[in-house]
């Protein structure tokens, strides 16, 4: 018997068509056995990749890494170990840029198998109980915020990623330079329009992520809408909560734009100590097949990284459309930074704005603070 381990995340989504796969691709090779173990989402985010890539064969995990990765001997190079013909077949059915997340320095690190990015989300029914529409501005946000309809998850992860969805939303280039963020007047005003945006928000949502706002509006009667939050299709399958949510685009900050944001998701890697490269190679390929993808992948309550998924009949109506409804915003979402210690700036570039959101304060210093946090990352 061949065993192999894998890390992944903890949620229905990250944990449970993980096992689906394994568990199928053993009947498939009955000789294979693929366990699955899982880490917290701030783990996640921030443990480092070379610590698990000792102690795990497969991983998955998320594009910022990539620098780190292409500078380490941690991860194999897909293009090495997977037909070119089948990577070949992944770059054309990318989620938007979510293949291309995976590469650095000329390699492939991971195979795209979920995809995300910040969409909308609302109760329809607490928006026609109170007799109002979802937003199409951002005055429009604001105004339903004051009638306590609207939250958004704020933590420190969480507001940084508003604040370059923001300024790419505007038209602006984010890290333009290895000095700074963004420009200085477009950056702040990026600032005070979260600071709009959270001073209408409940305070309890600053320590709260996607996932716990996702449960606090499918579970309470209270809030209609939120405006920016990693989309997860649970939430619009019968049965996964006690009210469902819908999902869609983002507003954007100029009339007549739309909105732009931070893309997600996650691939699958396979560590550079596997002894079974070859096995670990074909599950692989297994897990992010368009047949997988769009059947016990998604089935399982995974969120696909396969265009034909996202596309499919039966997935969508599975969930009331979301994938469907938010593919647009994925088309448009952009790529962070992923040099190596670009890890290191984004674990802390939260902390001020989270700080300035919820205390208030300078919102000059506040950019100060982050142009400085990214100079002392940079290689």
């Amino acid at each position: 018997m061949t065993a192999l381990k894998g890390i992944t995340w903890n949620h229905t989504r990250g944990f449970v068509p993980m096992t689906a796969t394994a568990q199928r691709y053993h009947e498939l090779h009955p000789d294979v056995d693929i366990t699955w173990s899982k880490r917290t989402l701030q783990e996640f985010a921030d443990k480092p990749l070379s610590e698990l890539a000792e102690q795990f064969d497969l991983l998955v995990i998320d594009n910022p890494w990539m620098g780190f990765v292409a500078a380490h001997d941690i991860l194999l190079p897909l293009e090495k170990h997977l037909p070119a013909a089948y990577l070949a077949d992944q770059k054309a059915n990318s989620v938007g840029r979510s293949h291309e997340s995976y590469q650095y320095n000329g390699s492939q690190w991971a195979l795209a198998i979920d995809a995300a990015t910040p969409v909308s989300s609302c109760r329809p029914d607490l928006l026609a109980r109170a007799g109002v529409t979802a937003p199409i501005t951002f005055d429009e946000l604001i105004a339903l915020g004051k009638l306590g309809l609207v939250c958004c998850p704020s933590i420190p992860l969480d507001v940084y990623g508003n604040f370059l969805n923001l300024l790419t939303a505007a038209g602006e280039k984010i890290f333009p330079n290895e000095e700074e963020v963004a420009a200085r007047e477009p950056a702040l005003l990026a600032l005070d329009r979260l600071k709009q945006l959270a001073d209408v928000v409940p305070a309890r949502f600053f320590d709260l992520n996607p996932i716990r706002t996702h449960e606090v509006m499918s579970r309470e009667d209270q809030f209609a809408y939120c405006p920016y939050t990693y989309g997860y299709s649970n939430y619009a399958r019968p049965g996964y909560a006690p009210q469902l949510l819908k999902f869609g685009d983002v507003i954007g900050i100029k009339p007549g734009q739309p909105g732009a944001t931070m893309l997600g998701g996650t691939g699958l890697a396979i560590s550079a100590r596997c002894k079974h490269s070859a096995i670990a190679a074909d599950y692989a390929q297994f897990v992010a097949a368009p047949e997988t993808q769009r059947g016990i992948f998604f089935h399982s309550g995974g969120q696909p990284g396969h265009r034909a998924a996202w596309l499919d009949e039966t997935t969508n109506a599975a969930c009331a459309n979301f994938l469907r409804d938010t593919l647009p915003t994925l088309d448009r979402a952009f790529i962070r930074p992923r040099y190596n210690g670009y890890v290191k700036f984004q674990d802390h570039a939260g902390d001020p704005i989270h700080a300035f959101l919820r205390h208030g304060g300078n919102a000059g210093q506040v950019l100060d603070n982050l142009n400085e946090l990214y100079r002392q990352s940079r290689p």
